[in-house]
């Protein structure tokens, strides 16, 4: 997995959630608290999930092979949905299903002092996987919001990471309140009625997850900064004078594919288009680096079938035969 993958955020995350669902087991066995048991799994659950992470990224640096000549790149994105499938089933469901069970039976907490001790902890053990989250993320956002990054991050694990801490902090205020109010009011109904909020926060969370890594299974776009400078690249405003259309498509996080249409002069030998094909793809992958396949068809282009109407294959603005101001 490259730096881009957030393999720092994912080892950070890894040991806090590994020592927290130690310790909030802990907690569990001396309080009987069924928020402490909830966070317990959630965080064991998270913990498999920065697992999943890890091995998606291993599996996806495998080279292409005759049955899968574009690589395993989405590898990363199989084992992405994956982790909002168990955080989905183990840890949001399982958590309503205790807080249900805890509402309906509810128990006088014992040894209170533990789950709050265990939360403080907790919070700071997560706060710092958060922190580093943040940090690998704000070198790839950008100028992006968090909703816009996350969104459109084509590497899936610093979104998830970053998603997964975020619920992991709000879920630690709910077990505290849950904990607290139970403590308070001597009501262990608080108590479940925290859990139940923790469930429903990771379904919620784990649908969201599940939106986006599907999206990008289907199969995404590069981004349109990405595709003006494809654009710009492709054209020499010589032999190479537009591109008539064009298609990409993410293989995996690092590695996209291009497929265009390109406008050449109408009385270019075959040589000098092969000649201009090949500098064409150098200059792509000279300004999008991560460009790895490429396949540019050339064409002539008619200002005839321009006036028709546009290409419903076109690039985004339709054709564009002087795409870098020729």
């Amino acid at each position: 997995m490259s730096a881009s993958g957030g393999t720092k955020a994912i080892v950070a995350a890894l040991g806090a959630n590994l020592a927290i669902a130690a310790s909030k087991f802990v907690a569990f066995a001396f309080s009987g608290s069924s928020s402490m048991l909830a966070e317990g799994v959630h965080s064991l659950a998270d913990s498999g999930n920065q697992f999943l992470l890890l091995i998606g990224g291993k599996k996806a640096q495998r080279e292409a092979t005759p049955q899968h000549p574009f690589g395993y790149g989405r590898e990363r994105f199989i084992y992405a949905f994956l982790v909002s499938i168990v955080l989905f089933s183990i840890g949001g469901m399982f958590a309503i299903y205790e807080g249900y069970e805890k509402i309906s039976h509810p128990h006088k907490l014992e040894n209170w002092y533990w789950p709050v001790g265990v939360l403080v902890f907790a919070v700071i053990a997560e706060g710092f996987s958060f922190r580093t989250a943040i940090k690998e993320s704000n070198e790839l956002r950008g100028r992006l919001s968090w909703a816009q990054f996350i969104r459109r991050a084509k590497a899936p694990e610093l979104p998830v990471v970053l998603l997964e801490d975020f619920g992991a902090l709000i879920g630690l205020v709910l077990a505290l309140l849950g904990v607290g109010l139970s403590v308070l009011t001597g009501d262990g109904v608080w108590d479940g009625i925290g859990t139940v909020c923790i469930g429903v926060l990771l379904v919620c969370i784990a649908l969201v997850l599940a939106a986006e890594t599907k999206s990008l299974l289907l199969g995404e776009a590069a981004g349109l900064d990405a595709i003006q400078k494809i654009e710009e690249a492709t054209v020499d405003g010589a032999t190479v004078t537009g591109v008539i259309h064009m298609r990409t498509l993410h293989l995996g996080p690092e590695e996209l594919l291009i497929a265009a249409k390109i406008a050449v002069q109408h009385d270019d030998t075959a040589a000098e288009v092969a000649n201009a094909i090949n500098a064409a793809e150098a200059r792509i992958r000279a300004a999008v680096p991560i460009a790895r396949v490429i396949y540019l068809e050339p064409d002539i282009y008619s200002e005839a079938e321009a006036a028709k109407g546009p290409d419903p294959e076109a690039t985004p603005g339709g054709p564009n035969p002087h795409a870098t101001g020729h």
